[in-house]
């Protein structure tokens, strides 16, 4: 089970929006590369200011990185613009949005640099093995139970938890560790997916 599976529906909601960016003249790729910008921006201010009050940016940052993720997807689809940059642009943007929003928690006081880190590593690979299903069987695999939907909840809602209680700052490694265990399922499960097509 994975927040991929609802993605139907929140794409519903954002297609007046749509609508009004094309035809404003906005293009696929100027979404992506906007979701990128707003990732590093909101990461940058993150590292800055170091202090957990400032995490509360982070469920909206989150949020509107996920309607953008949307958006450039079904404009790509709906309005003809698939291009091999597109799908360049849209899988290295989510990595390094990723990257760039949740290295700012190494920053704030108890994490464990390695764990951070090592997180880091295992969404790069998890995003990695999604791409990899795609090159063998054609058919990108969303499988959790961590995609990056799943991330975005669950970091969106620890942020704004340790800006409101910064005492939970004192659990932040043990949620690190079971995000860890939780992307290596998810890494495992994306290579099954392959296997399993092969098979059928």
């Amino acid at each position: 089970m994975t927040l991929y599976q609802i993605k139907p529906r929140f794409q519903g909601l954002l297609r007046p929006l749509l609508r009004r960016l094309h035809r404003a003249g906005v293009s696929a790729n100027q979404i992506t590369l906007a979701a990128l910008a707003l990732s590093v921006i909101a990461g940058g201010v993150l590292m800055v200011l170091k202090t957990p009050l400032a995490f509360a940016i982070l469920p909206g940052v989150l949020f509107i990185r996920m309607a953008l993720n949307a958006l450039d997807g079904m404009m790509a689809r709906e309005y003809h613009q698939q291009t091999r940059l597109g799908a360049i642009l849209n899988e290295l943007g989510d990595v390094l949005s990723d990257v760039a929003l949740y290295l700012p928690f190494l920053f704030l006081p108890g994490s464990h640099p390695a764990l951070v880190l090592t997180f880091l590593f295992f969404t790069v690979l998890s995003e990695f093995c999604g791409v990899l299903a795609q090159s063998i069987n054609g058919v990108r695999s969303y499988a959790g139970p961590l995609g990056k939907s799943d991330r975005a909840l669950a970091f969106g809602a620890w942020g704004l938890a340790i800006a409101i209680w910064p005492q939970l700052l004192a659990w932040n490694n043990l949620v690190w560790g079971a995000a860890m265990l939780l992307l290596v399922w998810t890494l495992i499960n994306r290579c099954r997916s392959v296997l399993r097509e092969q098979a059928s």
